[in-house]
């Protein structure tokens, strides 16, 4: 069971770290909220996308991703709940007036489990995570290395693990960034509206996206 080539693994693993190298609604949920609140923030955000990537990988290994492949219906109505949901989290970060970089002002800081929530929310609203794992995974079964269900759910699961190696480097690197401009207002009022654009932009892309 789950006999598999050197070349099978090689392959694998280099999509694997190109797509966790790839921009999108995570990585920038993630470094938006290491900016925001530092690395504890940060870690909640990431975690948060793990688990909903996680979620996306059991579906698919169970099959149920596949309602989204092939209704147009189930599709569009997770895409529009999805885009919805970046296009708010956009607006708040463009109505900010910076207050995020400011430091330590514990009233305004959001709890690390909203985060964690919020993180879940992100992935599991893009229908386009649920039918990249159908597409994806399908191709790295090979007949004979186990179930079919097992082998998706072994690589989709790996998946997460390299995450795991590229991701927490990034929200050190954004927290330490983030302190060392924290008091900078100005700066922060930028950096907002960067944030918040950017969040627009993907929730209006996903908006217009087909399957």
């Amino acid at each position: 069971m789950f006999d598999y080539t050197l070349i099978h693994w090689l392959t694998f693993f280099a999509a694997a770290t190109l797509l966790n190298l790839s921009p999108g609604p995570d990585i920038a949920f993630i470094l938006g909220q290491t900016t925001k609140g530092g690395s504890k923030a940060g870690f909640a955000a990431m975690f948060g996308i793990w688990a909903g990537a996680g979620t996306h990988v059991l579906l698919a290994a169970l099959g149920l991703s596949a309602i989204l492949a092939t209704s147009a219906t189930a599709f569009s109505a997770v895409k529009w709940v999805g885009a919805g949901y970046l296009i708010w989290l956009g607006i708040n970060a463009l109505r900010s007036k910076g207050g995020h970089l400011i430091a330590d002002t514990d009233s305004r800081k959001i709890p690390n489990w909203k985060i964690f929530r919020q993180g879940i929310l992100v992935s599991l609203l893009n229908p386009k995570v649920a039918i990249f794992f159908l597409s994806f995974l399908p191709q790295f079964v090979v007949e004979g290395a186990g179930p079919a269900w097992a082998q998706l759910f072994l690589h989709g699961s790996l998946i997460i693990v390299v995450a795991a190696f590229i991701e927490p480097p990034l929200v050190m690197v954004g927290a330490k960034l983030a302190a060392a401009l924290r008091n900078n207002k100005k700066l922060g009022i930028w950096l907002d509206r960067g944030l918040g654009t950017l969040f627009v932009s993907l929730g209006l892309r996903l908006a217009l996206s087909e399957k």
